[in-house]
């Protein structure tokens, strides 16, 4: 089998003025419409994951800064500068910002490289073009969100006048992950502001350069002041009493399951609204009437993409006993283009992992696979370099289903694989799982199909692909994966509230 990790990665390549630019500019935050500096000096070091170097620094925001924000957002709900535009006026300020986005593609694809470490090709190809189309198909929500004439059922007809109005709910906190920045932020914003709401949006503190970056944009399309703000800080700080703040009407999170349950304890002194899209381990299901080329070449791609750092990540292979030993044999073969690379390569397919807590994280979890029992296939390792935050494409075999690396959410380039003989074994393991985001089934057999999409517990049923998204359907988790849904109808109409209107005639 092959090994991936006999040459050296080489973290250093140029930044392009642009970027230079970006890093150079002193910390900050977007309150208001305008950039303010922080009412203390705390800042966060911004560290490139291919290289584990600091590369500039962004505001540790403060309480007070984070008061400032929500009381800018609070205004502009209130006064109706943003709720009371015409929603075509809506649509074009955020059709101007996807345009904003697109023009600046490949500026904001190396932001995303630099700070998150995936390959700079990849974020332009998938994460930019991803927040442009959110903000597209948000965008026309803003026209098409409206209320319901109904006839009361136990009054005499044509003596009351009835219908429901769906109006925004106010003031969202967005909270926003540091495994697809750019695109995460999009996802939240844009239906809030289609429904008319207003935003203090907060990126992850590993990875906040594309959303300040973003505020620029926002500037420039021409967004009233305060309708959308942007402050950096960590979790458990800023974040923290944003989640709490009483003047804050929605939270929108996505992240942990951990975190994820914190903030909605917080959430209920209030009564805020919540929509929470955390944790996955989804099984990628392997019938043996496969192509064993793609559905190999497709389980690998559901792992190491994005170094396995992704909600949705095929992290749990169930292959049919039959066919299990070749599907391994072509995962492995395929790891080898996985190879991790700097994010600036331009060869690269994968890049480093976020963080060096993220890469310990992981190495743990594989040594303690090891311990348990696991075999492993290929991977394991992490490759010499000269710097970053680099692991080898990995895959487990031998495991049980009681071993850590089987049951939780390792969120790194590891696959766990396991052996299946029939179709009811193989939902009840599927489902053996306190997540429910996403699952994949390969099979030919459009019955298998269709029975395995029933019986799995998930929010999205993938058949012969696997982590395929896109706009305009609705995503989100059963079980511990989360509360709610993003994009899609039900992604803009979780940021409304209905109002019921009984006129005595």
């Amino acid at each position: 089998m092959n090994n991936v990790s006999d040459s050296a990665v080489l973290s250093q390549f140029a930044y392009s003025e642009a970027a230079h630019r970006a890093l150079g500019r002193a910390p900050a935050l977007f309150i208001d419409g305008a950039w303010v500096a922080s009412t203390h000096g705390l800042t966060i070091p911004v560290i490139d994951p291919s290289s584990g170097k600091s590369v500039g620094a962004v505001v540790d925001a403060s309480e007070a800064d984070v008061d400032r924000a929500v009381a800018a957002a609070r205004r502009a709900f209130d006064d109706g500068r943003w709720t009371q535009l015409p929603p075509a006026a809506r649509e074009r300020m955020i059709q101007k910002l996807a345009d904003l986005i697109e023009e600046n593609c490949d500026e904001l694809a190396e932001l995303e490289a630099i700070d998150n470490g995936k390959p700079k090709a990849v974020a332009a190809a998938n994460d930019i073009q991803l927040s442009i189309g959110i903000l597209r198909e948000m965008a026309g929500w803003s026209t098409k969100l409206g209320g319901e004439l109904i006839e009361p059922s136990m009054l005499p007809r044509g003596t009351f006048h009835s219908y429901v109005r769906r109006e925004p709910i106010g003031v969202a906190a967005q909270i926003v992950p540091w495994n697809f920045p750019l695109f995460m932020a999009a996802a939240k914003i844009a239906p809030a502001l289609a429904a008319g709401c207003t935003v203090v949006l907060k990126p992850a503190e590993q990875t906040s350069l594309t959303a300040l970056r973003l505020a620029d944009l926002i500037a420039e399309a021409g967004f009233p002041a305060g309708v959308v703000n942007v402050i950096t800080g960590h979790g458990h700080s800023c974040g923290d009493r944003l989640v709490k703040h009483p003047d804050v009407d929605k939270v929108a999170f996505t992240g942990s399951t951990e975190v994820g349950k914190t903030i909605n304890r917080h959430a209920t002194d209030t009564l805020k609204r919540v929509t929470l899209e955390l944790g996955g381990k989804s099984p990628v299901v392997i019938f043996p009437d496969v192509d064993v080329q793609a559905a190999s070449s497709g389980a690998a791609g559901a792992i190491f993409f994005n170094a396995g750092q992704v909600c949705i990540a095929g992290s749990r292979l169930y292959a049919h006993r039959s066919i299990f030993d070749k599907i391994i044999e072509g995962i492995v073969d395929a790891a080898a283009a996985w190879q991790p690379r700097a994010s600036l390569d331009p060869s690269a397919q994968m890049g480093p992992l976020v963080s060096d807590e993220q890469f310990h994280r992981v190495m743990g979890y594989i040594e303690a696979g090891k311990k348990a029992g696991a075999t492993v296939a290929v991977g394991g390792d992490a490759p010499a370099s000269d710097g970053g935050f680099y692991i080898n494409p990995t895959v487990l075999v031998d495991v049980a289903p009681d071993m850590s690396v089987v049951r939780e959410e390792i969120f790194g380039p590891v696959l766990v694989a396991q052996r299946f003989d029939n179709l009811d074994e193989v939902a009840r393991e599927a489902n053996d799982s306190e997540y429910g985001l996403g699952a994949s089934v390969w099979t030919r057999d459009i019955a298998t199909m269709h029975q395995m999409a029933a019986k799995i517990r998930a929010g999205t049923v993938w058949g012969n692909c696997h982590a395929m998204i896109d706009p305009v359907l609705p995503f989100g988790g059963y079980k511990q994966s989360g509360l709610g849904r993003e994009m899609g109808r039900a992604g803009v109409e979780v940021y409304t509230e209905l109002k019921t209107v009984i006129i005595s005639l």
